[in-house]
């Protein structure tokens, strides 16, 4: 294919792009925002940065937008989940249109069930559980996930970056598994703002063996679709219920600022994972997962039994990450052949078999 042709392909990326940029000029100025856009320029520094990793890596642009409001800016874990959705739906949406436009592979016998699973649980999630947890406990939940996440990547980093294709091992259950992870996704989505392209990201890597090159992207559209169910979810109950489903202003205010250069950032981020090693860039994210569950427990003062239940909440997820591991290995947790691991075990009695 010619580098014409590979440009003409790529038509719906620019459409879109010329579309979103009118229309939020079209929104500045007519609403005469652009001292909301200048007065609120550190998220969009901290965006140019968190749209990069959300286009080249498993991480939803959230995943940075969330702790700089949060645990920086000292701001409720609600809005920092509302931001992380509606700048997502920007970026991440972004990110997906070239991924598309640019034929990129993406593993569509799991995402398409996952897809149809996120369409019920992000708005359950939205509804009936992300409004009863605590601040506290929302802010948890983000930092166990990503730490998580993090010490599953610098265990496993060689093995994740060298891997090539996609085992087939699994395929038979890819509608089920796929289900599974839109709903789970999507709830945890709703009341973190990121979540679900971690676990479709973590089966893909550690159960389907998947190249990175399928998994990132499946996670980048993932978390787009989720994104945009989840803030109009919340937009919609805000207006039907808003005093048990609140928005604050500062969602708008900071998403203004950040959506032109997210707009931008997670396509950069997309594009350039498939030109340099993915590891550095792993690593450092890796790193920033850990370091913000300790800044958290740190300046939220966990203790107690609130800290024991957050460190075996990782624990248990890295558990949950070492069994997939072993499965797409083919193995029991302990190393056992599978096959072998699902028969009945023979006991000697006596000299004789049972």
């Amino acid at each position: 294919m010619t580098s014409r042709d590979s440009l003409l392909r790529m038509w719906p990326f620019g459409l879109w792009l010329m579309a979103f940029y009118a229309i939020w000029l079209l929104i500045v100025i007519a609403g005469d925002h652009w001292q909301t856009v200048q007065s609120h320029w550190p998220i969009a520094l901290a965006m140019s940065f968190g749209s990069y990793i959300a286009g080249s890596t498993p991480m939803g642009g959230g995943s940075i937008g969330f702790p700089v409001l949060v645990l920086f800016f000292e701001l409720p874990g609600s809005l920092g989940r509302n931001f992380g959705l509606a700048v997502q739906s920007i970026g991440m949406v972004s990110a997906s249109i070239y991924i598309f436009s640019a034929r990129r592979p993406l593993d569509r016998g799991l995402m398409r069930p996952a897809l149809l699973g996120t369409l019920v649980g992000t708005p359950l999630g939205a509804a009936f559980v992300a409004p009863f947890v605590p601040d506290l406990w929302v802010k948890l939940t983000f930092a166990v996930v990503w730490c998580s996440f993090g010490i599953m990547h610098l265990m496993k980093l060689n093995e994740l970056v060298n891997a090539k294709g996609e085992s087939e091992r699994w395929r038979a259950w890819d509608r089920p598994i796929g289900l599974a992870i839109g709903v789970t996704g999507g709830v945890v989505s709703s009341i973190t703002g990121v979540g679900i392209d971690m676990i479709v990201y973590a089966i893909l890597v550690l159960l389907y063996r998947a190249d990175l090159k399928i998994s990132i992207p499946t996670s980048v559209v993932l978390m787009a679709f989720a994104s945009v169910v989840g803030i109009a979810s919340n937009v919609v109950l805000s207006r039907i219920h808003p005093g048990l489903y609140p928005m604050d202003p500062e969602v708008f205010a900071n998403w203004l600022a950040a959506a032109p250069v997210v707009a931008l950032g997670a396509p950069f981020g997309a594009i350039v994972v498939n030109l340099i090693s993915r590891k550095p860039t792993l690593i450092l994210v890796s790193t920033l997962c850990i370091l913000q569950f300790v800044w958290t427990i740190v300046q939220e003062q966990v203790s107690g039994l609130a800290l024991l239940g957050a460190v075996a909440a990782v624990l248990t997820v890295n558990a949950g990450f070492h069994l997939l591991y072993h499965w797409g290995r083919g193995e029991s947790a302990i190393g056992e052949p599978l096959a072998e691991a699902l028969q009945p075990a023979v006991v000697e009695i006596g000299g004789e078999e049972t």
